[in-house]
């Protein structure tokens, strides 16, 4: 008989971290719902016959889909085509997100002083008027223009742009500037403005970027002084994991985090557990809005959605359910347990990171690494995914006797389900911080997603 742990609401949505939603196109996080990982090698293989009718395994038109397929196969539609001297309506190529080069962690103590100061010389952008705003087109080296007087001063105020510049055009110079700006921002310093990410970055006001800085600046107060020895951070605004030694970031990952409707939770809490292999237990939330739903859609079809997903139910005494005693339609279905099996397409990927916490949300793998080179990284039901995983673990699992990197990239080959204690827990702290000054300062800044900082839903944008 198998034993189940309950939860409550919030709880069992945050526990999913693998609702992975299709990729969107805008800045927008998509609202796709959290049946993509019912695709991959499944899918490749439906491909070679037509869906069945009202959609099939690997074919969810309702759960994603449209231009965001599109994009993902790097197709474009000929009716979102971007004239000269227009940004592309949908940018999905140009808005991958950079992490910054190793250096300062984003909690370290020495960044309350550059905060501050970072602060203070915003406050001084905001009473002198902020900044102009840059006209919403298509901005490359060499052009020249009217527009191109309100980019150089949009870069001087924040001090972007320094050195001669002619004001007029789009020179060496400027391209430093935007490159620089375009990192600040966590975007690809392309030096070219051909992105809604930028054209957004610039524009959002300067009073708005001050709230962020004084928002975050609380934050960092509040977390720096127990941030000393090895620990991880992540960062939910940045969807980033920082992996830290002393004083310096040992290394730096892309990672996938809540979606706006399902947002990751502030946490501090010490990685006590490393589970290989794992098995997915369904939240409820999930079982409720996706699981179900899907599951009659497959019996109406005569299919066996458990059997293609490699699924097992359970009733409310914990016995394995037979997939034919199920009653999809009936009102007993809402009281089973699901689970997904340890395999290639589980959601969960092959490692889980495990911390307490009363929201039930860990750090783990996934077999969707497409995701980590998105900009628009909020896609997850609440957990974190991280990429490269493997190498985090590796020093995770450092202290840990008998878990070196080759072995943990073998866990992966093998299947082998283990559960290995840490012998000295590892600190873990997920933020939230949208803006940071740096000791070399630059001030650096994310997107207010949850729009936690106060001040407009605005900057959720960018």
């Amino acid at each position: 008989m198998l034993k189940f742990q309950g939860a409550k609401g919030g709880a069992i949505l945050a526990a999913t971290g693998l609702a992975a939603a299709l990729l969107a196109v805008s800045i927008v996080p998509t609202k796709a719902g959290p049946f993509s990982w019912l695709t991959g090698k499944n899918q490749q293989q439906q491909q070679q016959q037509p869906p069945p009718p009202n959609g099939g395994p690997g074919f969810f038109p309702f759960f994603g889909g449209g231009r965001g397929n599109q994009a993902l196969r790097g197709g474009q539609d000929p009716t979102t085509a971007p004239r000269a001297d227009e940004l592309p309506r949908d940018d999905p190529e140009a808005m991958l997100i950079t992490n910054p080069v190793l250096g300062s962690p984003t909690l370290a103590a020495r960044n309350i002083e550059a905060t501050k100061a970072a602060i203070a010389r915003y406050q001084s952008i905001v009473a002198q008027g902020g900044w102009p705003t840059v006209p919403a087109k298509v901005m490359k080296p060499g052009q020249r223009g009217p527009e191109m007087q309100a980019l150089h001063r949009r870069l001087e105020v924040t001090g972007d742009l320094v050195g001669q510049s002619i004001p007029d055009e789009y020179d060496a110079a400027v391209v430093a500037a935007v490159k620089n700006f375009q990192a600040r921002h966590g975007l690809p310093a392309t030096g070219v403005i051909d992105s809604k990410a930028t054209i957004q970055a610039l524009n959002l006001p300067a009073y708005m970027r001050l709230a962020q800085l004084q928002a975050s600046l609380k934050r960092l107060q509040g977390l720096t002084p127990v941030t000393a020895g090895r620990y991880v951070v992540v960062n939910i605004p940045a969807a980033q994991v920082e992996a830290i030694a002393g004083s310096e970031v040992v290394s730096r990952h892309a990672a996938v985090v809540g979606k706006t409707e399902r947002p990751t939770p502030e946490i501090s809490s010490k990685i006590h557990e490393i589970n290989f292999n794992p098995y997915w237990y369904v939240p409820r939330t999930i079982i409720h809005k996706d699981l179900i739903p899907k599951g009659r859609e497959f019996a109406r079809r005569g299919q066996d959605m458990l059997a293609s997903y490699r699924m097992q139910a359970f009733d409310a005494a914990g016995n394995q359910l037979d997939p034919r005693q199920i009653d999809w339609n009936g009102s007993e279905v809402y009281n089973y347990n699901f689970r997904q099996l340890p395999w290639e397409e589980n959601s969960l990927g092959f490692v889980k990171i495990n911390f307490p916490n009363k929201d039930s949300v860990y750090i783990h793998d996934t077999p969707l690494k497409s995701l980590f080179g998105r900009a628009v990284r909020f896609e997850s039901s609440g957990c974190v995914r991280v990429h490269n995983v493997q190498q985090l673990v590796a020093w995770i699992l450092r202290d840990t006797p008998g878990w070196s990197y080759e072995r943990i990239v073998s866990m992966k080959q093998t299947g082998e389900q283990i559960d290995v204690k840490l012998t000295k827990p590892v600190p873990v702290y997920l933020t939230y911080i949208t803006a940071w000054g740096s000791p070399d300062g630059q001030v650096n800044f994310r997107p207010d997603i949850y729009g936690l900082d106060g001040a407009s839903t605005t900057a959720s944008a960018y």
